[in-house]
């Protein structure tokens, strides 16, 4: 697939600089612009850095993996930020989850790790026995 997106990228960008070059051709010296050739320059090795960068941050972006719905969460490790007795609120990947304890009671800051799910809830059991500060 990214073979196809280059070729794709490739072809897309030629054809953005044969337009630059008409447009600077004959497209300009019409409405009565005279544009140097060295600005012509630069404005096409402009675009293809441009084009270059572009492609390179939507590959990468394109590749990275899908996080989608709380049976990805089981195994995430995170930390208690509203005590759990037994239900509260923990962080996992910097965000705010509704938790319920299946072990005991949990203090703020207390390290958890994610075993299962109930509806839109989080099911927790106690990672360590030291508090992350």
């Amino acid at each position: 697939m990214t073979i196809a997106r280059l070729i794709l990228a490739i072809v897309s960008t030629a054809l953005e600089e044969v337009a630059i070059w008409v447009v600077w051709r004959w497209g300009l010296p019409q409405l009565g612009i005279d544009v140097p050739f060295y600005i012509l320059v630069v404005v096409m090795v402009g675009w293809v850095v441009w084009s270059a960068v572009f492609f390179v941050f939507v590959t990468g972006t394109l590749k990275r993996q899908r996080i989608i719905g709380l049976p990805t969460m089981i195994g995430c490790r995170g930390k208690v930020t509203e005590p759990l007795t037994p239900e509260g609120m923990v962080t996992i990947r910097s965000e705010l989850w509704q938790a319920e304890s299946i072990e005991c009671d949990m203090d703020k800051g207390e390290k958890v790790i994610v075993v299962g799910e109930d509806g839109l809830k989080l099911v927790v059991r106690k990672n360590a026995d030291r508090k992350i500060e």
